[in-house]
C-alpha cells in the first residue's frame, strides 16, 4: 500500500474536486482513498509513504494519438529534403524513414518515447506505428517496452499501399497477429480481455495493452486494400486512421471516387464508435454530420498541424456538433500540457474569438481522453477517486497567484508544463520518483538509443 502526500490534490472528480493538504492512498492497481493527509495517515499507518513535498497531486495524462516510430528523427537532416507541401513531408521524410526502421530501431524509438511519456506524466497512449523496414513482430517490440516502462498502450500498425502489395499484406498481418497475441479486441465499444505482463523491474501490477487496426489515410488505401482489411479483420478491431489531414486527402478521394474522404470511408465500413480519426482538418459540413452520426472519435493534434502547415480543424464546429473530441500530439511531443496550450491558442486563432477554447480544450484533455481509455481498456482512469486505476503524478508547480478548484485549468494552461512532473505512478507502480527512475538505468538505455539512432541516420543518409 502506498500513501502519496501531502500536497494540493486536483482530483478531476466532481464530487470532490480539490483538496488542500491532501493525499492519495493506493493498493495494488487501484486508488482506495483520497482525502485529508492527516486523516489518511491515521487510517493507513503502515502504508509506504511517497512524499509529494506539498506540490500538486493530479491524475496522469493520456495521449490519444502518438507516433512512437518518429522518435529517432529528432535532429535528423536528410539530403535534398526541402518540402514545400504536406505530401513532400510525407514522402521525403516519414515514408522514407519508416522504410528504414528495423526491430532494433523500433525498440529504440519505443524506449525514447515511453521514457518521455513517464517523465511528462503520461501513462496511457494510443499509438499509430509503421516500420516497413521490418514489419513482423514490431508491435510486440513496442509492447515489451511499454510493459517495462509502464505506459498503458493501445497499438496498431499503419496499413498503406505506399510500399506495394506485399508490404501492405504484411502490415495487415501484423495488426491481426498482435490483436490475437494480446487477446484483446474492442467489440461493441468494450474491451473483452487485456494482456497483463509484469514489468521486469517490479513485483507489482502489470500494465494493460490493447489493439486496434491501423490505417494510414484514404489517399494511400485502394478499394482492394480496404476490402482485404475488412476480410482479415475477423476480430473486429477498431480502426485508427488519419482523415483529411492534408487537403490532398480530399482531392484524391473526389478525383478517384467522386466523393469526399469521410463519405468514402463510411461506404467502406471504416467509420464507427470504435474508430479513431486523427485530424479531420479539411472536412465539410456533410462530413462533420457523418462523423457525428457514426459516433466516430476525432483526435486533434494542434502542434503537428501547425508544423506541417496543413491548417487547423474547426474545433468549435466539431464540439458543437457533439462529436467526441480528444487531444493527441501526432508524435510531435509527449508533453500533453504543451499540446493543451497550443490547442487553446489555435482555437482562438482560427475562430478569431479570444473567448473560445476555455471549455472545449480542457474537455478534450481531461474528460474525453479519459473516456477513450475507459472505452478501449475497460478501466477507470483520469480521476483520483476510490476504485479508479492508480495513475497519479506529482507536479513541482508553485503558484504565484491563488490556486482554487475553479481556476486549476488556468494555472496549468499558463503556468505549467510536462517538465514540472517530478513523480509518476502508473497502475499503482512508482515508475519515476523525485525525477529519478525506479529500477531503470536511464543513462544506459539512452546511450543504447543514441547508438541505434546514429546507425539509422547513417543508413538513411547513404541509401
Amino acid at each position: 500500500m502506498i500513501l502519496l502526500g501531502e500536497g494540493t490534490v486536483i482530483t478531476r472528480n466532481p464530487a470532490q474536486p480539490f483538496i488542500t493538504r491532501g493525499a492519495v492512498v493506493m493498493e495494488g492497481t487501484q486508488i482506495v482513498a483520497v482525502g485529508a493527509y492527516d486523516t489518511l495517515r491515521q487510517q493507513y499507518p503502515t502504508a509506504t509513504q511517497i512524499k509529494a513535498h506539498g506540490k500538486l497531486i493530479m491524475p496522469a495524462f493520456i495521449n490519444a494519438h502518438h507516433h512512437i516510430y518518429s522518435a529517432l528523427a529528432r535532429g535528423l537532416s536528410l539530403p535534398n529534403y526541402n518540402p514545400s507541401n504536406f505530401n513532400d513531408i510525407l514522402e521525403g521524410l516519414w515514408f522514407y524513414l519508416d522504410s528504414q526502421l528495423t526491430r532494433e530501431s523500433v525498440w529504440a524509438s519505443a524506449v525514447a518515447t515511453y521514457m518521455e511519456c513517464i517523465e511528462n506524466g503520461v501513462t496511457s497512449i494510443f499509438d499509430h506505428h509503421a516500420s516497413y523496414g521490418e514489419t513482423e513482430g514490431s508491435l510486440s517490440v513496442i509492447a515489451d517496452v511499454a510493459k517495462q516502462l509502464g505506459v498503458r498502450s493501445c497499438l496498431c500498425y499503419e496499413v498503406s499501399d505506399r510500399h506495394g502489395r506485399e508490404a501492405m499484406e504484411a502490415a495487415v498481418a501484423e495488426n491481426v497477429r498482435f490483436g490475437k497475441e494480446i487477446g484483446a479486441s474492442c467489440r461493441n465499444g468494450a474491451l473483452q480481455t487485456g494482456a497483463e505482463v509484469a514489468p521486469s523491474h517490479t513485483e507489482s501490477s502489470a500494465i494493460e495493452l490493447a489493439a486496434m487496426f491501423g490505417l494510414h489515410a484514404s489517399f494511400t488505401l485502394s478499394p482492394a486494400t480496404l476490402a482485404y482489411v475488412r476480410e482479415q479483420n475477423v476480430d473486429k478491431l477498431g480502426y485508427h486512421i488519419h482523415i483529411a489531414e492534408g487537403f490532398s486527402d480530399e482531392t484524391d478521394s473526389i478525383t478517384k471516387y467522386k466523393k469526399r474522404t469521410v463519405e468514402r470511408l463510411y461506404d467502406e465500413g471504416i467509420l464507427g464508435p470504435n474508430t479513431i480519426a486523427g485530424h479531420c482538418i479539411h472536412i465539410d459540413e456533410a462530413e462533420l454530420t457523418r462523423l457525428r452520426e457514426t459516433d466516430t472519435l476525432v483526435v486533434h493534434n494542434p502542434e503537428s498541424n501547425m508544423g506541417n502547415a496543413v491548417g487547423a480543424p474547426d474545433i468549435l464546429a466539431l464540439y458543437q456538433a457533439g462529436i467526441r473530441l480528444c487531444l493527441g500530439t501526432d508524435g510531435y511531443t509527449s508533453d500533453m500540457l504543451e499540446s493543451y496550450k497550443v490547442a487553446n491558442c489555435l482555437v482562438k486563432h482560427r475562430s478569431g474569438l479570444p473567448n473560445q477554447g476555455w471549455v472545449e480544450v480542457p474537455t478534450m484533455l481531461f474528460d474525453n481522453n479519459r473516456k477513450l481509455v475507459e472505452q478501449f481498456f475497460g478501466i477507470s482512469v483520469g480521476q483520483l477517486r476510490p476504485g479508479a486505476v492508480a495513475d497519479v503524478i506529482v507536479m513541482d508547480y508553485e503558484p504565484t497567484t491563488p490556486l482554487t478548484a475553479a481556476n486549476t485549468n488556468g494555472h496549468l494552461l499558463f503556468g505549467a508544463n510536462g517538465g514540472h512532473v517530478i513523480t509518476t505512478i502508473s497502475n499503482g507502480v512508482v515508475r519515476y520518483q523525485d525525477r529519478q527512475w525506479q529500477g531503470i538505468d536511464k543513462a544506459k538505455l539512452l546511450a543504447d538509443v543514441r547508438e541505434v539512432a546514429s546507425q539509422l541516420w547513417q543508413r538513411s543518409v547513404s541509401s
